[in-house]
């Protein structure tokens, strides 16, 4: 906050005012304030407004410098998105951002992301699924995205992504608690909690848990998460299923009936060789279920399975 009051950067505090006061006007309801003073918003874009099929979450950071200087600090949450589609968008905004550097460009950014889901919506082939992919084997899963690159390897291709991408440690990272593991026919499954009030804490939970090779070598990397904005009494929420199809869902479902906020939980699975079925996202939600518990964000495991925690108030970890 002190880096916002310095005068040197009052122009561009102004300049970021009247953006955000703007884009609030065009965008309404889709426009979320996260945290006014730390300049944390989101803003949710979808390809048709009266019968949306693609949406994505777009969220930004303003930094003290912004625009003058420095681009915003930003994240895109889609479930949907993936691989070298992810590097196609965040190229193209990278382009935007330099053809108008100096100048306010988030109008801009939300608009190209709009053009680009149109386009995917447009394309049938990549929209709808075959009714076939739901009878997948677990090894038929795993073989289908060996042609998706791994997104905790890829690239810009521009000389400044870091601009966009490594933002995550300018921020103390949130403290990570590792839950117990579940073991089931050489399948082993392990949960990971931490508590989280801003996008770019999401990126830097992942990073940190990459730098544990056992974790990296996982065969999926299940994550999701709840952040709830206060100004509009909502949640900004999205999960992710590492090749797991569905699992994500599954444990986003999970948090949304405990009720529980601005925690992310993510469950490392590691293949043992013997499908296991919808058993496996039964030890996916158990493990994340059990790490809730332990860490103080639901009640007991008996009695959140019997009322679905509806009622219950998380009592949440505050970042230290």
């Amino acid at each position: 906050m002190a880096d916002i009051l310095n005068p040197e950067n009052a122009g561009d505090l102004q300049s970021q005012i009247e953006e955000v006061e703007a884009l609030s006007s065009i965008y309404g309801d889709e426009w979320c304030v996260i945290d006014e003073a730390a300049r944390i918003f989101c803003i949710k874009i979808s390809n048709n407004l009266e019968e949306p099929k693609l949406t994505a979450c777009l969220q930004i950071i303003l930094p003290p410098d912004y625009p003058s200087a420095a681009p915003p600090i930003y994240q895109i949450n889609a479930a949907w998105l993936r691989g070298l589609e992810r590097v196609k968008l965040a190229n193209s905004l990278e382009d935007l951002y330099v053809e108008n550097a100096g100048e306010s460009i988030l109008y801009l950014w939300v608009e190209k992301i709009r053009e680009f889901l149109i386009e995917k919506s447009q394309s049938t082939e990549t929209v709808e699924q075959p009714e076939k992919v739901n009878m997948m084997t677990e090894e038929e899963e795993d073989d289908d995205d060996e042609d998706v690159p791994d997104f905790r390897t890829l690239k810009l291709n521009t000389e400044n992504a870091h601009l966009f991408m490594d933002h995550a440690n300018d921020e103390e990272i949130p403290p990570i608690q590792h839950g117990t593991t579940i073991t089931d026919r050489r399948s082993t499954f392990q949960p990971h909690l931490a508590p989280v009030v801003t996008p770019r804490q999401i990126k830097a939970v992942l990073d940190k848990l990459y730098e544990n090779k056992k974790i990296a070598s996982a065969t999926h990397n299940i994550y999701a998460y709840r952040i709830y904005c206060e100004d509009k009494q909502s949640f900004m929420q999205d999960c992710e299923d590492d090749g797991e199809t569905a699992a994500g869902g599954r444990l986003l479902h999970l948090l949304q009936i405990l009720d529980v906020r601005n925690v992310m939980v993510v469950v490392s699975r590691w293949y043992g060789g013997i499908l296991l079925g919808p058993d496996r996202f039964k030890h996916i939600n158990n493990c994340a279920r059990n790490i809730l518990v332990q860490e103080g964000y639901t009640s007991s495991t008996d009695e959140a399975t019997k009322t679905g925690g509806k009622n219950k108030k998380p009592r949440n970890k505050k970042t230290k």
